[in-house]
């Protein structure tokens, strides 16, 4: 039990240094490579044997397919090379690599050591001892099992085993979800197996459990993601089961089959996952499009209203690469800042034409950038700062304070414009044509900052967050001469201007305020790059 916990260690911290090391890389050549059936195919067959988990492939596969970045054929494709890939894995470790471990273990050591918070180094060499984990551990499992030949219990379980291979599949499906690794129990298996414990036939049948135990984890791990994003695993389990009801009454033949084509005893239960899985590819791959159809016949889109103010981007399964998981957030981030233009674009048209209706889809909008802050907030909280390195430290700040700053702004319009408009629609009152027209005209200003700052948060431009800052200048000019033709509009005895002078002012200083807000995602791009003093911006070398 030791050495199958040390293995499992060993195995989730491969897969953690890989997501932390490449884990944005990987999803992009799963993004890229996905055109048709075939180079899907092949693309999960890559991306798991290099993640050595099937199961991390299906989640980010689902997730995919539940964005809609993703056919579900395609899907189904690259989960069938994923199977694939982890049976290819199987093979690799099946090897007697015990005596690479301790030059792992120092590599790997040495890599971690010199490199921490220094990006993908750090990581790989976290990869590197998990991987000489994993060979300590199936050594350990050998030598430690190869006395359990003399027990007299374990042969009657496994004689009952013998006779009953339900039981011996269910066993098997069960520790694999438990263990939420099929190669983890393959390896542990072939491990028995080689040590004299297992049956061969009674650990072909294990692992074709091990397989369906496989297909079961995303299953539960997807319960409540989209109907979109459930399809995959459901698939996956569909295909898993038709190929282990077609294969357990030839277990015999594919293990004389598998002698006569040279595998050993020591080799057969890899052997036996490898063609298992080949075997799977090669005839459901033509039909991944006829299977699509069926898993949305048993998975139908739900008739239920996505709720906007859910957040849609943020997977909690992408915590562990942390580049993943922040890219969510950004993405969530600018759909709480399209919202918040939304809202903007609409204020202006409730403080002309006294429009109620208008008022109260502001306040929904409101409503919305708070649901999606609240999520955004409680995500980036679940990623633990000690692990990221420099480049993801500033975008986590970078993103929650610009997150933070749309939802002042948003409760800026709701709480005090939206209050100033009930005012005015209460009152009947009118701002003067030119004091609306002065409104306008910096509401406008302040729309295109609202529009500046999704560009440069986005792609962090210097040249767009000088622009920002040089903006707000221009701005603080443009609020002065309105509040001077403002008080002259008072002295000339303007009705409509003294009945909301208040009013208007109070509008000018509050879109200032939420240009304030915008701007602010400037100052840290400009700062980094050192175009900052302590109290003004810098001037440009060429001008």
């Amino acid at each position: 039990m030791g050495g199958v916990c040390f293995l499992l260690w060993g195995l989730r911290a491969v897969r953690n240094g890989m997501t932390r090391a490449f884990g944005a890389d990987l999803h992009a050549i799963v993004s890229k490579t996905t055109g048709n059936r075939f180079s899907a195919f092949l693309s999960g067959v890559g991306v798991t044997a290099l993640l050595q988990s099937s199961t991390a492939t299906a989640f980010i596969i689902a997730a995919f397919c539940g964005q809609g970045l993703l056919s579900l054929s395609s899907g189904l494709a690259v989960i069938l090379g994923a199977d694939v890939g982890t049976a290819v894995v199987a093979q690799i470790l099946s090897y007697n690599l015990s005596w690479l471990a301790p030059l792992l273990i120092i590599f790997g050591y040495v890599l971690f050591s010199f490199n921490k918070k220094r990006g993908k180094m750090e990581h790989i060499g976290k990869l590197l001892m998990g991987l000489a984990l994993m060979l300590f551990a199936l050594m350990w499992i050998k030598q430690s099992a190869a006395p359990l030949q003399d027990s007299e219990a374990l042969a009657i379980v496994l004689q009952s085993l013998n006779k009953d291979p339900i039981m011996a599949l269910l066993l098997a499906a069960v520790m694999t979800w438990l263990a939420h690794s099929s190669l983890a129990i393959v390896l542990l298996l072939a491990s028995l197996v080689l040590s004299g414990v297992l049956p061969h036939d009674v650990g072909l049948v294990m692992v074709v459990g091990a397989n369906l135990g496989g297909a079961v984890v995303p299953i539960f791990a997807t319960l409540r993601d989209s109907r979109e994003a459930s399809r995959v695993p459901i698939g996956n389990l569909v295909m898993r089961s038709v190929a282990a009801v077609a294969v357990l009454p030839f277990i015999g033949l594919a293990h004389d089959w598998l002698i006569a084509m040279g595998s050993t005893p020591e080799r057969l239960l890899v052997d036996f996952h490898m063609a298992f899985n080949l075997a799977l590819a090669f005839f459901f791959i033509p039909l991944t499009g006829p299977m699509a159809k069926l898993c949305i016949r048993l998975v139908p889109k739900g008739t239920e209203k996505a709720d906007p103010a859910k957040p849609m981007y943020l997977d909690e399964k992408e915590l562990d690469t942390p580049a993943i998981a922040l890219a969510g957030a950004m993405r969530e981030t600018l759909r709480m800042a399209d919202v918040l233009q939304k809202m903007l674009e609409q204020t202006i048209i409730a403080l002309r034409d006294n429009d109620a209706a208008i008022m109260k889809k502001i306040k929904k909008q409101d409503d919305i950038i708070d649901g999606l802050y609240k999520g955004v907030k409680l995500y980036m909280a679940k990623i633990t700062r000690q692990s990221l390195d420099p480049e993801e430290s500033y975008h986590y700040v970078q993103i929650l304070s610009f997150a933070s700053n749309i939802e002042n702004a948003g409760d800026t319009i709701d709480n005090s414009l939206m209050e100033m408009a009930r005012k005015k629609i209460d009152g009947k009152k009118r701002f003067s044509k030119d004091g609306m027209k002065e409104i306008e005209e910096i509401h406008e200003f302040v729309l295109e900052t609202v529009r500046l700052a999704q560009s440069v948060f986005v792609s962090g431009d210097s040249l767009l967050a000088r622009r920002m800052l040089e903006g707000k200048e221009d701005l603080r000019l443009r609020e002065q001469n309105v509040t001077q033709a403002h008080m002259e509009r008072i002295s000339g005895g303007v009705s409509e201007t003294i009945a909301t002078s208040s009013m208007h002012l109070d509008v000018i200083r509050d879109l200032h305020r939420i240009n304030s807000y915008m701007v602010s995602v400037a100052y840290p791009i400009l700062e980094e790059r050192g175009e900052l003093r302590s109290s003004r911006l810098k001037k440009l070398k060429n001008n």
